[in-house]
């Protein structure tokens, strides 16, 4: 049986968290920074929920999915410029017999 190296914390590693926690943000600013942490993910969540409504309100907008195919993507338009050709690995003899 292996164990991970980085796992989900547990029972005593929670209270050293939390400790340090405490320590870095002081016991009486702890009650304000759970208040706004909880007012950013509620906001979060009518955020995600207001656009999985609008997409389904949409009935323009094709579903998105990972497995769906993306078209070719054609080249981009102007002149064609050619690239430069390396030197010949020939060496020519060029000695006077």
């Amino acid at each position: 049986m292996s164990y991970p190296l980085i796992g989900m914390p547990a029972g005593a590693e929670w209270l050293i968290i939390l400790a340090i926690v405490i320590l870095v943000f002081g016991a009486a600013k702890l009650p304000a920074l759970a208040r706004s942490t909880g007012q950013s993910l509620r906001i979060f969540k009518a955020e995600t929920k207001g656009l999985r409504e609008d997409d389904a309100q949409d009935p323009t907008t094709p579903p998105v999915t990972p497995s769906a195919e993306l078209p070719p993507v054609p080249p981009p338009a102007g002149p064609q410029v050619s690239q430069p050709q390396p030197p010949s690995t020939e060496q020519s003899d060029t000695r006077n017999v």
